[in-house]
């Protein structure tokens, strides 16, 4: 018997036999018992009153990190906007990402209410190709251990996201016995059946370590029902291990600013209207579609009447040829084929912060996918009230609503995309109208509604573990 038993079990001076009366010890110390008692089998209970330690994992690219990069997009936004909706439900999370530079600091706290982004030495700390990444995930995962035995903190549940941290998600899974929950963003097996080239395929390593995952993970978190269907057809995952809920967004922080005011906070003195991307250079985004679209809206005429400018947020357009991405170059050399260098402009990276007045600043946001598991970028630009017009793949396909926040066009068809787009150049009414509705709409994903929804999965999770195995 533990002395904690020893003592909660010790008898008064006038016990009668087999009968447990309150035990002759001063008050303070029982009721310091009691509590102790309380906490020590709360995880054999359910944890009432007791905060969570969330490990959160995002392996192969920073939450805080710029976006538009090669590896930064709408999963950075997800991991910290989460975070911070969670840790102002009193949910303590830290969220486990790779080194990749020695020079910024191993612990952030930037994410607010105590939560933390834990840079962890795993490998060169440089960014590498993935496939090298992957080679360095048991030292990433043996890290994290002993960062929380140094720390000395219980996580009671771990939630990855992308396959490599999944892949991490296991090993500690295994150290720690508490559930696992994934989240992949995106698909390999999709990538491949829209790939338009042999170097957008991706390996074998790849695909395997989704598998794993996937048999690995307790619970699977699809942002869409495309996600959903696409999880039960090309991987054969078990519907009831796949719960559906939707990134969100900061609704605090996209809403709609007065145009002229957006455009003065950018420095937007040239053309008055203006078209938007926002996303990633790289193929799988269809820029080259957007691009060819708006050499057909200006052979109609009708860009003569209205002065328009496309304005394209991502890459570094400035690298030196060397260096340059070849998606940017071949996006640059497109422009100059088409005689269409005074109306597109990349202007590369930008903060997260100056979205905002970006997207007020737009007439229109542009997302010309092939593939998008979901689609933020049009949700933050919805949520500052400018309509979408967005291909019709994947996630995009639920979330932008046809004729009511904006139009879904066929992917990969300029043409389709060139008629919609002189449609709403033309009708600045029905612009006004889808933008109004666009931002009335993004109001059902705000990070409070999803924060909630997947602070129900976490609960679940944890009631239906057996934390005394």
């Amino acid at each position: 018997m533990t002395l904690l038993n020893e003592l909660s079990h010790h008898r008064g001076s006038n016990s009668g036999p087999g009968v447990y009366e309150t035990p002759a010890l001063p008050t303070e110390l029982w009721w310091l018992i009691i509590t102790a008692r309380q906490i020590i089998s709360a995880p054999c209970e359910k944890r009432q009153g007791i905060p969570l330690n969330i490990a959160m994992i995002s392996y192969h690219t920073c939450p805080l990190a710029t976006l538009g990069g090669k590896d930064t997009g709408g999963m950075n936004v997800y991991v910290a906007e989460l975070t911070r909706q969670l840790g102002r439900d009193g949910i303590h999370v830290d969220v486990f990402t790779r080194s990749q530079d020695e020079h910024v600091p191993h612990v952030i706290h930037s994410l607010g209410f105590g939560n933390r982004v834990v840079h962890i030495p795993a490998g060169p700390e440089v960014p590498l190709p993935k496939q090298e990444l992957a080679k360095h995930i048991p030292t990433f995962a043996e890290e994290i251990k002993r960062f929380a035995r140094e720390k000395d903190i219980h996580y009671d549940l771990i939630h990855s996201h992308y396959w490599m941290s999944g892949i991490a998600g296991e090993i500690l899974k295994a150290e720690w016995k508490v559930p696992l929950l994934q989240m992949f963003h995106t698909l390999g097996l999709m990538k491949n059946r829209i790939a338009q080239s042999e170097s957008e395929i991706e390996g074998d390593y790849r695909i395997n370590g989704e598998r794993q995952v996937m048999r690995a993970a307790d619970k699977i978190v699809a942002a869409t029902q495309a996600e959903e269907a696409q999880l039960e057809f090309l991987y054969e995952v078990d519907d009831q291990k796949i719960v559906i809920i939707p990134p969100g967004v900061d609704t605090s922080r996209f809403y709609p600013i007065p145009n002229d005011e957006a455009k003065e906070a950018i420095g937007h003195h040239g053309c008055p209207r203006l078209l938007l991307f926002v996303g990633r250079i790289e193929p799988l985004k269809g820029i080259d579609t957007l691009i060819r679209a708006l050499a057909m809206v200006r052979a109609s005429g009708i860009l003569e009447k209205q002065c328009y400018s496309l304005a394209i947020i991502g890459g570094d357009p400035d690298a030196p040829v060397e260096e340059m991405s070849s998606e940017m170059a071949r996006l640059q050399a497109l422009c100059e084929e088409l005689d269409l260098e005074d109306l597109v402009v990349f202007l590369g990276k930008r903060a997260q912060e100056t979205l905002p007045y970006y997207y007020s600043a737009a007439d229109i946001l542009i997302m010309p996918s092939h593939y998008e598991s979901f689609g933020m970028v049009a949700l933050e630009a919805m949520a500052c009230g400018t309509p979408v017009i967005a291909s019709q793949v994947g996630g995009l396909a639920f979330l932008v609503q046809d004729g009511i926040t904006g139009y879904v066009v066929p992917g990969g068809d300029p043409a389709a995309l060139a008629k919609t787009l002189t449609r709403l150049i033309q009708q600045p009414d029905l612009r006004a109208l889808l933008g109004r509705q666009a931002a009335e709409y993004a109001s059902w994903y705000s990070w409070d509604k999803i924060a909630a929804r997947m602070k129900n999965v976490y609960d679940e999770m944890l009631e239906n573990k057996n934390p005394c195995d």
